[in-house]
């Protein structure tokens, strides 16, 4: 009884965190055990893992315009930063936030040969106001997060610092304003939680490019689209940014100086 109790509680353990970081997995994982469950359990994690795939590279895209959702269209210049974002369905927007990608990465292109513009989280494909978490407002299609842009000895570059895409901070110097402190000394202890979420630290001898950053930043913002832009107090002095759509994403948040936040109208 208690080992059946125990393997029940398993399951729904399971089917919470698929659906909190896939938004699909926890249905898909549902229909495997219920018409399998006499499967044993190498079939049906196969059984899944099959499903899962066909699911969302081949039907989801198909699904989600429905919802007014489309996959964000990778090219040579829009990639993400992990493969796991696509993978876990992370990657789909409003079509009107696809075409501003499309305009920012030209544009970014161009002022600097061969840069890409790097996205991390987006939106799930499915149903307004469910949310993508850890993120408060990833859940209409209009957000995403892109990665910051490095540099090594002043040349910008494609790579990143973390394996994710989060959680390595280009942290405010001596001299600059401290949000982090101030929103960690209210008792806001999430606010640099980020930093558990790298999966790992790479290329530590690259550095954060105020001129990449900045010109990515204003490419932003020259969008008529794009309604707001969230990033660190600190940075936004560094880099002399004056733009009224940058905005303090607030303390209940987490810090936004390893990644750039921006949604549409």
């Amino acid at each position: 009884m208690i080992k059946r109790i125990f393997k029940m509680l398993l399951h729904v353990l399971i089917i919470l965190v698929l659906t909190i970081t896939t938004q699909v997995g926890g249905f898909i994982y549902l229909l495997t055990i219920v018409f399998f469950r006499k499967k044993n359990r190498k079939i049906k994690i196969t059984i899944f893992l099959i499903n899962y795939s066909i699911f969302s590279f081949l039907i989801l895209p198909y699904l989600s315009p429905f919802f007014g959702r489309e996959k964000i269209k990778n090219s040579e210049l829009i990639q993400p930063n992990s493969f796991v974002y696509v993978l876990a369905n992370r990657n789909y927007v409003v079509p009107e936030l696809n075409f501003v990608l499309d305009r920012v990465s030209k544009e970014l292109s161009k002022k600097h040969k061969g840069i890409k513009l790097v996205y991390l989280d987006a939106n799930f494909p499915f149903f307004d106001g469910f949310p993508l978490l850890p993120h408060l407002s990833h859940n209409d299609g209009k957000k995403i997060d892109v990665s910051l842009i490095y540099e090594k000895d002043n040349v910008v570059t494609n790579k990143k610092k973390s394996v994710t895409g989060y959680g390595v901070f280009s942290g405010p110097k001596k001299s600059e304003y401290n949000q982090i402190t101030i929103c960690k000394s209210k008792g806001y202890w999430q606010y640099d939680f980020p930093k558990y979420l790298t999966f790992g630290s790479i290329n530590k001898d690259i550095e954060f490019s105020k001129k990449g950053t900045k010109s990515l930043i204003n490419t932003i913002l020259k969008q008529k689209q794009v309604s707001k832009l969230f990033i660190e107090p600190h940075l936004k002095s560094r880099l002399d940014l004056k733009n009224k759509k940058i905005r303090f994403h607030g303390c209940q948040a987490v810090r936004h100086d390893d990644h750039i936040h921006f949604q549409l109208y």
